[in-house]
């Protein structure tokens, strides 16, 4: 754990390091080109090559896809528990996402003129779903449940199969219950590059959402303009602004729970206008993670990824905290709505002592797919504007055009393209 405190000498550099969090490495990113050129290339077989060197299943393409009895089987399986907590997250999203659905809209800003704006879902959206260190469940509804709010009618997932080659029950009942029908047995880079460009067995989709490892990042680069994508999301982090009204025990395990991730990249830092709130916090970190059973991939972060700054103001810590743009940021301060506008950037803002950050993971209602490596500056989290394609509007009477007519050819006079102002000009001489 490192201790920043901002009334020292060298504070400065110490915090510019934290907000400059490391781009995906070169070697990762090398890798990850040669895969995604071999899918490109060679389809189908470069799937069940890179399927069996990294995922450790020797499969024809006609078995990468999810059968309906497996799907039957999952739910047969899967205890009712987990079931219920299923639903009722998903009804959740689900009705967020349609407090999101924008409406078309028109509107005449002068006579004769009509504009506006009209929106269509996507019509085969891909979701990746991580599961190598852990089956991401609840990844499923705040990606694919959001898609299917948003009226997308093609659903397609693409997730990695457990060791002894089997599905986790869990997320094909999460998939089914979220709409997809659609599920290929691929992850990783390779599976991002057979959704980007399509294969014999697998067809190509629009847009590709959903979170993933360094080299998951680093497909979803190369094949973005081929695709859209949602964002390029790295390790998972979480700051904590809190004053002395904040329970210590309460800020330890949230950064537990962002620290137990796996890939040992994740970030998760306290910032304080209270000198005595680290020394609290870290004792408390020490005793829980005691009780946790990922303590080996906790340490890996707790050695690198924690961070502890006590700054010199209420002020200065939402400073801060606006300037690391994390992808969650939780407000244990006193009135914490009121200084959740003060936050310039994060992917979601988590208000007060009894809003904890998994509560946004799986039952709140905004996604979860949120924007990292302090992209909130420019990204935001996954919205079912994501599944929408946008148009405008644009719609003229006669009278209306001529009044414009001469604006129009002389932008094409001075942008040197006559065809443009003949367009208008045509219909000018015309009665």
């Amino acid at each position: 754990m490192k201790i920043i405190k901002c009334s020292e000498s060298g504070s400065l550099a110490q915090l510019k390091a934290l907000y400059d969090r490391p781009d995906c490495p070169k070697e990762i990113e090398q890798a990850v080109a040669a895969i995604v050129e071999e899918v490109r290339r060679e389809g189908d077989a470069a799937v069940c090559r890179f399927l069996k060197k990294f995922d450790s299943q020797d499969l024809t393409p006609a078995q990468l896809r999810v059968t309906e009895a497996e799907f039957e089987a999952a739910e047969k399986q899967l205890d009712q528990t987990s079931k219920d907590a299923i639903q009722l997250a998903l009804s959740h999203i689900q009705d967020f996402a349609r407090h999101q659905m924008p409406k078309a809209w028109t509107y005449s800003p002068r006579e004769g003129v009509v504009l506006g704006e009209q929106f269509t879902p996507m019509e085969r959206v891909g979701c990746y779903i991580p599961g190598g260190t852990a089956p991401l469940v609840s990844t499923v509804l705040h990606t694919a449940g959001i898609a299917a709010a948003a009226g997308v009618k093609e659903i397609v997932a693409a997730t990695p199969p457990k060791k002894d080659g089997t599905m986790h029950a869990a997320t094909l009942y999460a998939m089914k219950a979220a709409g997809i029908r659609e599920v290929y047995r691929m992850g990783g880079a390779y599976a991002i590059a057979a959704l980007a460009y399509g294969t014999a067995t697998i067809p190509a989709v629009d847009k590709i959402v959903g979170p993933g490892n360094a080299y998951v990042a680093a497909a979803k680069k190369l094949v973005y303009g081929k695709v859209a994508i949602d964002m390029v999301a790295g390790p998972s982090e979480i700051m904590v602004v809190a004053d002395s009204t904040a329970r210590p025990e309460f800020i330890a395990a949230d950064m537990l729970s962002q620290a137990e991730h796996g890939s040992g990249l994740e970030q998760a830092v306290l910032v304080t206008d209270d000198p005595g709130l680290p020394a609290k916090v870290q004792a408390e970190i020490e005793r829980q993670k005691q009780l946790l059973t990922r303590q080996a991939t906790v340490d890996r972060v707790l050695d690198h990824g924690v961070y502890m700054i006590v700054a010199r103001s209420l002020a200065e810590a939402l400073e801060i905290a606006g300037r690391y743009a994390p992808e969650h940021l939780e407000l244990m301060i006193a009135d914490a709505p009121a200084h959740a506008k003060d936050i310039k950037a994060a992917g979601a803002i988590f208000m007060g002592p009894w809003t904890p950050e998994p509560s946004g993971d799986f039952t709140a209602g905004p996604s979860h797919v949120l924007p990292t490596g302090g992209t909130a500056r420019f990204f935001h989290g996954l919205s079912v504007m994501d599944f929408l394609r946008r148009s405008s509007l644009v719609q003229y009477t006669p009278d209306a055009l001529k009044k414009e007519i001469p604006a129009i050819v002389r932008f094409a006079e001075m942008e040197g393209l006559d065809a443009h102002g003949r367009s208008a000009a045509i219909r000018g001489e015309k009665e």
